[in-house]
């Protein structure tokens, strides 16, 4: 495995972070509003203790010919003050501003100005609120708490509610690692079953591993693996048959090749080495032929993300096929006819596989087709919403064959007699039919012997007037 592949990480951990990552923020975040909240209330209830002391006090505040006075005993103000675990501070202010009772040095850090607000009082911080009241007379009371209290109760709220939550992510995150590593080990346990498989081998996957998994994508990931090697077990099988007949069809030309070679040469008379090369020539030229077709089997394969549909004149085309074929049936007395080309008809499809399809239709009845006399009918027509093109001999038809004559290497016994072909014709022409979405049957001729090879295809759908 590459240095980059490694440094990607697990799916294992990578999810595991995808979940935790969020909820670890959303608990960072809600700590914070928490001790947000917590802070606030905290200190409004502190708040609202110390406002009560200011006023108690301030309830005790006497005005005696105009001057203010704290009639308390020593005792009486501890009590009044009494805090279980702050310390607290007063000043009892005149309204000329005269230092009455309590500490000097508070009056001097809080000031006049009423309400809450923080100062340094002997090194320490306070909490101080300032009441003014203007009866029995104008006076000042400034009162001082510590906060050891406050940070000692927030530091509680965060320990008793933030701590569990971290506790609880830390249980999630095992468990969510457990679980995500229990479900993505299929996926493990199948990139390990491919890697150690040989290139050769694309049997499919045993059970265990193709289906065996907890959740419905990873097992659909190995079952589509599974059905992938099928289809290439299918494709390999079908390439390795295929080469092989190739082989073994192509060994028969080239044999002719090399026995009319040895032959010519082993003669001194020129009309043998002419006879000799003429049945070299011919031995290549079907050599040759089936080479021509192999690669049209080869490019149909791939035709079907490469067509061009257009609108084409299907009469026309048989019409023009046939003209390039009448000299060849000419030189072997073949009435070559046809029926239906005096009307119109138009296809969408792709010319090269039209023409491919009528070639082949037409070389095949050429070769195969020799009744006495020999005649060949091409017909076109019109039926509902499909063009019918047909092309009937009068040779020996279907008598004699085995299998399907649109199944690779199928002949009959009049072409094996022959040798003229090697029975890939008729499967070009249905392979093509398959990718323009028409069909292709075989029939006997109607009226005596015979094969009629007809080519459905649908019709466009007609345009509407402009």
């Amino acid at each position: 495995m590459s240095d980059a592949a490694l440094a990607r990480g697990s799916l294992r951990t990578r999810l595991a972070w995808h979940v935790l990552g969020p909820l670890v923020l959303t608990w960072a975040l809600g700590t914070a509003v928490l001790l947000g909240v917590a802070e606030n209330f905290v200190g409004e209830a502190f708040d609202r203790s110390l406002l009560d002391d200011a006023y108690a006090l301030a309830s005790q505040v006497r005005a005696e010919h105009g001057q203010v006075t704290l009639p308390l005993s020593p005792r009486e103000l501890a009590t009044l003050l009494y805090d279980q675990s702050e310390s607290q501070y007063f000043a009892l202010i005149a309204g000329d501003g005269s230092l009455v009772a309590g500490q000097e040095a508070l009056q001097l850090a809080a000031g006049d100005t009423p309400g809450f607000s923080e100062i340094n009082f002997q090194g320490r911080p306070l909490r101080v609120v300032t009441v003014q009241r203007t009866a029995p007379a104008p006076f000042t009371v400034v009162m001082g708490q510590t906060t050891a209290s406050r940070r000692t109760l927030l530091r509680r709220v965060l320990v008793y509610s933030a701590l569990p939550q971290a506790v609880l992510l830390l249980l999630l995150a095992l468990w969510l690692r457990r679980s995500i590593g229990t479900d993505v080990a299929p996926l493990s346990r199948l990139a390990q079953a491919i890697g150690q498989r040989h290139a050769d081998d694309l049997a499919p996957l045993p059970p265990e591993v193709a289906s065996a998994a907890s959740t419905r994508d990873v097992q659909s990931i190995g079952v589509a693996v599974d059905s992938l090697l099928a289809r290439l077990h299918r494709s390999v099988d079908a390439q390795r048959e295929f080469a092989g007949n190739v082989a073994h069809e192509l060994r028969t030309p080239l044999a002719a090749i090399r026995a009319h070679a040895g032959l010519g040469l082993a003669q001194d008379d020129p009309a043998a080495w002419r006879e000799h090369l003429q049945g070299v020539g011919q031995a290549e030229q079907r050599a040759s032929r089936m080479v021509d077709q192999l690669l049209a089997l080869a490019r149909a394969a791939e035709a079907g993300t490469a067509l061009r549909r257009e609108r084409i004149a299907l009469d026309a085309l048989v019409r023009e096929l046939m003209l390039a074929f009448l000299p060849r049936a000419d030189a072997a007395g073949v009435d070559l006819g046809a029926e239906g080309l005096d009307e119109p008809l138009v296809v969408e499809s792709d010319r090269a596989l039209l023409e491919g399809i009528l070639s082949n239709l037409l070389d095949n009845a050429l070769r195969y087709g020799r009744g006495q006399p020999p005649h060949i009918t091409v017909g076109l027509a019109r039926q509902d919403a499909e063009a019918v093109l047909s092309v009937c001999d009068n040779g020996p038809g279907l008598d004699g064959v085995t299998g399907d004559l649109a199944h690779r290497w199928v002949q009959g016994e009049r072409g094996q007699r022959l040798g003229q072909g090697a029975g890939l014709g008729l499967a070009i022409v249905s392979r093509y039919a398959s990718l323009l979405g028409g069909t292709l049957t075989l029939a006997p001729a109607s009226g005596g012997p015979g094969l009629c090879a007809t080519l459905r295809l649908p019709l466009p759908a007609p345009q509407n007037a402009q």
